[in-house]
């Protein structure tokens, strides 16, 4: 049997009302030019939740509670192309409580950081993150999405 192996990556919306913080990607290699929520790999030995709250400290500087993360939705992503990295499982959460301010943490990562409302979001948005984030505006999210599949 042949198995692929999947790369876990936590995101992570912080909402201020109908607003959420995010981030313009730079000189990633990935998606630069694109609007993005703070979000990371789950490194070796992490837990999805440690590395949410990781990934949002390292990148705008806020300490958030693992008790105040709520689960959004799990995404089974494909680039379609058998790239072991494009292989993807990505835990989607919300918050609205954090402690300190959020402020650009990685300016060689992000050109940008801004609220906007989940009604007026900048564009591009990742595709992938434009689809979780169009949920949170509309009429929810499913607990489990396939996204890049035939």
């Amino acid at each position: 049997m042949d198995r692929f192996w999947v790369v876990p990556a936590a995101y992570v919306v912080l909402r201020r009302g109908d607003e959420v913080l995010m981030l313009l990607r730079a000189n990633t290699g990935y998606m630069d030019g694109y609007w993005a929520v703070p979000a990371g790999h789950v490194e070796k030995g992490e837990s999805v939740f440690e590395a949410a709250v990781r990934e949002v400290r390292e990148e705008v500087g806020v300490e958030i509670d693992p008790a105040d993360l709520v689960p959004v939705t799990a995404m089974h992503r494909t680039g379609g192309n058998g790239d072991p990295i494009d292989e993807r499982v990505d835990f989607f959460f919300t918050t609205s409580r954090w402690s300190g301010e959020p402020r650009l943490m990685e300016p060689e990562k992000a050109a940008g950081l801004d609220w906007y409302s989940l009604d007026k979001l900048p564009d591009p948005v990742v595709p992938h993150e434009a689809r979780v984030l169009a949920g949170l505006a509309g009429d929810g999210l499913p607990a489990v999405i396939a996204h890049g599949f035939a």
